[in-house]
Parts: structure tokens; C-alpha cells; sequence
């Protein structure tokens, strides 16, 4: 099943698929698409990034254009997919703040786990957007937005409460968003908490605080693991030289980058790259 959606004047894509049919599959290739996947039939493992993941029955990933997935036919998996034409995350943010949360709010995709109510809740959302799919004519886009904003304002809520945040503060729920999404925009030329601070116009020990109150990761952890997922993701999935990837995320020597990778990994990049042959995939 592929059901799609093209706004031609603004180029917007809204897909509705399964996996199960070869157009369906090149969507993982399609680099412009943000996917939200749901094991609805049953336990399915997947491969995000070039590592094996087990997405259970009834949970949902979030990835963003930047993660490579594969996922198998028949797979019992549902999902939606769009471009940014169809809906800009960060353009909308004032209507569902789901960047930082949903998506680049870690280094791994976020998964929220559906009790059997959400269960319930999802389906319909879903059936709605299968409906729409019957019906063609001049507001279906703008029908179609209306229900992935329900579906990402709800997802939101969800990750909040697994995280256990949803009792902070909302200024300081507000904060940790803002850092993730600016380490995303920034990581690869800024790497200190201090170069956060001041865009966030903090303190680095406000800042820490604040993600011990909500029992995140350090702000540093939160930097480098982003900066070691880009340098993994470029070993495993392009064909650049250490040295280029080094430059590319910031560090002008080159023997620095290898020491902080070697540092998270047991292993210098080249090395890396030489032991995860079957993962390696040219994009």
C-alpha cells in the first residue's frame, strides 16, 4: 500500500504506506522525508542508521530526514511520511513544538509506547487519514495537516510523559527543547556547553541543572553523542576520508577528531569503518 498526497504549486508529499510494495520501499531512500512508523500488527525489526532495532507492537519511531531506516516487507508496520513543503517542523513550531521532542531531540529516534486507549486514539487517526485518501479534492492537504498536527501534538504529550518531564516548569521544558534543537543546527562547529549557553543567553550551570532536574544526559553527553552519530553515519554511509569528515564536524586536526572518536567508540574512525563492512552503504 502506497497512498500519496502532492500539493504541486508548494511540491508537498504526504504518504500513507506499509512497506509492502516496491514503491513503498523507496521512500527509505527519499532523503527529504520525515517518517513516523508504527508497529501495529506486531513486533518488527527494523535498521535504523545501519544498526538493528526492535520496534515491539504497538510502538511508534520518529525519524527525520537525516536517518538511513530499511525496513522489511510485510513487516506489520504502518506509517506516515512528509516533506517540509507539506509541514515545516520548525516553521510550526509555535503550533506543536514537536522539534526538539519528535524529532532531533536526541541522538537515537524517540519511541513512545501506546497504552491500549492510545491504541484506540491512533487508529482512528489513522482510519482518518485513509479516508481522506478517498476523497480528492481542493481542502484534502489542508485535511490531511489538520490530522498530523492532532498526531504529532499527541505524540508530543506521550514523550513528555515517558521522559518524565511533564512536571518541570514549562520555561524549563521549553529549555531542554531549545538546547537539543540548537545542537542540531550547531554541532558541527560548536562543541563546548559554553557556545550553547550564550546562544540560550544562560549559564552552562543553569543549564546543567536543569537537565539533572528532568534526568537527561549531561548537556556535553547530549553534544557529543550527536557529533559521534554524524561521524558514524558518515563513515557507515559515505565514501569520505577521515581527515574530510574530521573537518566537516569542526576539528581542524585531525588526530583530535580520532582521539575523541576512539574515545566513545574503542575505536579510531578508520578502524571503525573497516569492522562494520556489512553495515557500509554508499547514499
Amino acid at each position: 500500500m502506497k497512498l500519496e498526497y502532492q500539493g504541486v504549486i508548494e511540491d508537498s508529499s504526504f504518504i500513507l504506506t506499509n512497506f509492502n510494495c516496491a514503491p513503498a520501499q523507496q521512500l527509505l531512500e527519499n532523503k527529504g522525508l520525515y517518517k513516523i512508523i508504527w508497529a501495529r500488527e506486531n513486533d518488527c525489526s527494523i535498521t535504523v542508521d545501519g544498526y538493528s532495532f526492535l520496534l515491539k507492537k504497538h510502538q511508534i519511531l520518529f525519524s527525520t530526514t537525516l536517518n538511513i531506516l530499511d525496513i522489511p516487507k510485510k513487516s506489520g508496520i504502518i506509517a506516515i511520511a512528509f516533506n517540509r513543503e507539506f509541514y515545516c517542523i520548525r516553521d510550526h513550531d509555535h503550533e506543536v513544538s514537536c522539534n526538539g521532542m519528535l524529532f532531533f531531540g536526541s541522538s537515537q529516534p524517540p519511541v513512545i509506547t501506546l497504552s491500549e486507549k492510545e491504541v484506540k486514539s491512533f487508529e482512528t487517526i489513522f482510519s482518518v487519514f485513509q479516508e481522506e485518501f478517498e476523497t480528492c479534492d481542493h481542502i484534502q492537504g489542508e485535511m490531511l495537516r489538520v490530522m498530523l498536527k492532532r498526531l504529532l501534538i499527541k505524540s508530543t504529550r506521550l514523550v513528555r510523559d515517558i521522559q518524565g518531564i511533564q512536571d518541570l516548569p514549562s520555561s524549563q521544558m521549553e529549555l531542554l527543547r531549545k538546547f537539543h534543537i540548537l545542537v542540531e543546527q550547531h554541532f558541527r562547529e560548536k562543541h563546548k556547553v559554553t557556545d550553547y549557553a550564550e546562544l540560550l543567553f544562560k549559564s552552562p550551570k543553569t543549564i546543567s541543572n536543569v537537565f539533572n532536574k528532568a534526568g537527561y544526559p549531561s548537556p556535553l553527553t547530549v553534544i557529543n553523542e550527536r557529533i559521534i552519530l554524524e561521524a558514524k553515519r558518515l563513515l557507515l554511509f559515505s565514501d569520505k576520508t577521515a581527515e574530510q569528515i574530521s573537518y566537516e564536524l569542526g576539528y581542524k586536526e585531525g588526530g583530535h577528531f580520532s582521539k575523541f572518536f576512539k574515545s566513545h567508540c574503542d575505536l579510531p574512525p578508520v578502524e571503525f569503518r573497516e569492522s562494520n563492512p556489512e553495515k557500509r552503504k554508499t547514499v
